[in-house]
């Protein structure tokens, strides 16, 4: 009975949403029939749809702005009260959990979550982190008994076969044995939209365990490092966290933001720590829900990034070894293809008529001065301090990326002539990805840290000789070992950086701090950022992220367009008195037409329907373009009348009316003496 209530509330959180983006464009029957039909009949909306209305849909149009007419004002605020609604769903697995438990989550999370803009990490045109969209959370939480018993029954059978480990007090388990389960559980939940988010606390365990996220399985040994972790984020839209694993802990070793300490304080490890109650337990998973919407369900944009039909990613592999053989070992470039080739070839990553395509070009560092003059020019040196017998200052060496961005921007045509880059592939949005192999002993990294670094332009990676170093992060007590010759995972994540605009899932933007801030909780499992984890294949959120990120700059800019062309009317005086007769009526149609189809594609958008959210928006694009060019045309003519108005009439009875009262005035002063004699008598 529970799980039928559960279905029936989500089903009416669905429709309502639904109704949420339709309800203003309902009024005019048949335009939703004769849009969706244009979207089967020309899906890349290459036609302007407008040329192709019914007269008895127009009519119908005029009649409704005219009832319902707006100010230029009320226009304007409509465009910027748009937002997403954002359907989540909280399942609350094990006997721990009351029956109040999930009005408990909704109140904390009602009370703590509201409609708030998404964010741009690294905004290039403008100096404004938010878009002009908002987005609003539609939360449903209920209790799911029936997955707690198989997930007692695995977890209980996994620690029995589990062997122990010398190097950590938490036994190794497999995240494919509960990940099984609830991606059963929600492939049955997959016909309702949005995300899932699954809180599992099964009570104690007969010995403390953690997952582990590598093929192989296995414990840490004193080269290789291994993190543990509670959480999984899955290729299909759901996150399950198993709050009686662990404690676990990661972050920077010594300094720095975004650790996660093994203490009771983070909510991870809320039902670690002393016994709380319920009301201050549910607090605790009312925070990492509320972490989690911001990181994973709608993340911040790292940049902008634009519709382009052909994607294009150039690997230029700078070496300096004469021979490649037996050298490719954490350089494979057809593993990073495959990466991104599997997610396109699955319906991921692309929007519409969008392709993707790879290719690789070899450049000799020997027979390249240029390649030779940036990296001289780009290396910097730095002191570390270390307690050997004594304090002793030890200098290391790193390569200043932006820096050496800087040179390889300036230079971009000479590359292109070394590698034998043609320009063939102008046509649409191209990413090189400059990897400098180079036939170096010393360890040498990217500002210090990083194998690979993304910018918005271009990515750039750097990898020599030495094979690994350790790391400024630690988890699970340990120092994090970096495999610096591994740059697979490293370029996979900086890719999705600069095509996709994707970002790291340790960075978000806060309006509040007005600044990025770090925190490492859903840096573990599949993800192709941070030092935790060694996977990198893609989850939902990357995924989702990359449609998603451009979706949002297309509305943005959209709405913006939109603004601009009202304020312009406005300039004119208003549309009463800048748009007469046809012009008037045309341009109202035009707006009622842009605005609905901007109302559906943020109802697909919501609905995670990415590809008519593209049609409607490229269909919307006609329109905007057709209201530009309405206002431009009328504008111009409006300026011309101007310049052609005459002189206004001589005011001849002004002039008059000044003279005779000048002549009344000079003969009444020449006559004083007559006219104030008899005054001057009396006296």
């Amino acid at each position: 009975m529970p799980t039928t209530i559960s279905a029936l509330k989500t089903t009416v959180l669905v429709f309502s949403l639904l109704f949420h983006q339709t309800a203003n464009s309902a009024q005019i029957t048949g335009l939703d029939t004769f849009l969706t039909q244009q979207s089967r009949l020309d899906p890349q909306a290459l036609n302007d749809t407008f040329y192709t209305l019914p007269s008895s849909l127009k009519k119908s149009i005029s009649r409704s702005s005219a009832a319902s007419y707006h100010p230029i004002s009320a226009l304007i605020s409509s465009l910027l009260s748009l937002d997403v609604p954002v359907s989540l769903h909280v399942k609350l697995v094990g006997p721990s959990f009351s029956a109040n438990s999930p009005q408990l989550l909704h109140s904390f999370l009602s009370a703590s979550l509201s409609s708030d803009h998404f964010h741009v990490i690294t905004p290039f045109e403008s100096r404004s982190h938010h878009l002009s969209l908002s987005h609003a959370l539609h939360l449903d939480a209920s209790l799911s008994h029936l997955l707690s018993s198989q997930l007692s029954s695995a977890i209980r059978s996994a620690l029995a076969s589990a062997t122990s480990s010398l190097r950590s007090s938490l036994l190794s388990i497999d995240y494919s044995i509960i990940d099984q389960i609830i991606a059963n559980e929600f492939a049955r939940e997959s016909p309702l939209q949005g995300f899932y988010i699954y809180l599992i606390n099964l009570g104690p365990q007969s010995k403390p365990y953690a997952y582990s996220y590598t093929s192989g399985g296995g414990d840490s040994s004193p080269a290789f490092t291994k993190c543990l972790g509670t959480i999984w984020t899955g290729k299909d839209r759901y996150l399950w966290i198993d709050l009686g694993a662990g404690p676990v802990d990661y972050g920077p070793a010594l300094s720095g933001d975004g650790v996660l300490p093994r203490g009771e304080f983070h909510p991870l490890a809320a039902i670690h720590g002393r016994p709380k109650a319920e009301k201050a337990l549910v607090a605790d998973l009312a925070s990492l829900v509320y972490s989690a919407y911001q990181v994973l369900i709608v993340p911040s944009l790292r940049i902008s990034v634009r519709f382009e039909n052909s994607l294009v990613v150039q690997f230029i592999h700078v070496h300096e070894l004469e021979s490649r053989e037996g050298d490719s070992f954490g350089l494979d470039w057809k593993s990073i293809e495959k990466t991104f080739m599997d997610e396109v070839n699955g319906g991921g990553l692309l929007l519409g008529s969008q392709s993707l395509s790879f290719k690789k070009y070899e450049v000799s560092y020997k027979d390249c001065a240029l390649c030779s003059f940036a990296i001289s020019r780009s290396i910097n040196s730095y002191t570390s301090r270390f307690l050997f017998d004594n304090y002793t200052l030890i200098v290391s060496e790193y390569v200043d990326s932006k820096r050496l961005h800087q040179i390889l921007s300036d230079s971009a045509e000479d590359f292109k002539r070394l590698a034998g880059i043609t320009d063939e592939d102008d046509f649409g949005r191209v990413l090189p990805v400059y990897v400098f192999d180079l036939d170096y002993s010393m360890l040498l990294l990217l500002d210090r840290y990083h194998q690979s670094v993304a910018f918005k332009d271009m990515v750039i990676a750097i990898r020599t000789k030495n094979t690994q170093t350790v790391s400024d992060y630690s988890c699970n007590g340990r120092h994090v070992f970096t495999q610096t010759r591994e740059l697979d995972r490293s370029l996979v994540g900086s890719i999705l950086q600069s095509m996709w605009g994707v970002s790291p899932t340790h960075l978000v933007w806060s309006p509040t701090h007005n600044s990025t801030l770090v925190d490492y909780t859903w840096s573990v499992g599949q993800t192709p950022f941070g030092p935790f984890s060694e996977i990198s294949s893609l989850s939902f959120v990357q995924k989702d992220a990359a449609r998603r990120n451009i979706l949002l700059t297309w509305l943005n800019e959209s709405i913006t367009s939109a603004i601009d062309v009202l304020e312009s009317v406005n300039a004119h005086g208003g549309d009463q008195k800048l748009l007469k007769g046809h012009k008037h009526d045309e341009f109202m149609q035009r707006w009622f037409i842009f605005k609905y189809k901007l109302d559906k594609a943020i109802s697909a958008l919501s609905r995670l329907d990415f590809g008519m959210a593209t049609y409607f928006l490229r269909s919307s694009d006609h329109d905007l373009y057709a209201m530009h060019s309405i206002v431009y045309h009328v504008s111009q003519e409006l300026e011309a009348s101007l310049s052609c108005f005459k002189d206004p009439p001589f005011p001849w009875s002004t002039v008059l009316a000044s003279i005779v009262t000048f002549s009344v005035f000079c003969y009444a002063y020449t006559k004083r003496d007559k006219l104030f004699r008899n005054k001057r008598k009396q006296f």
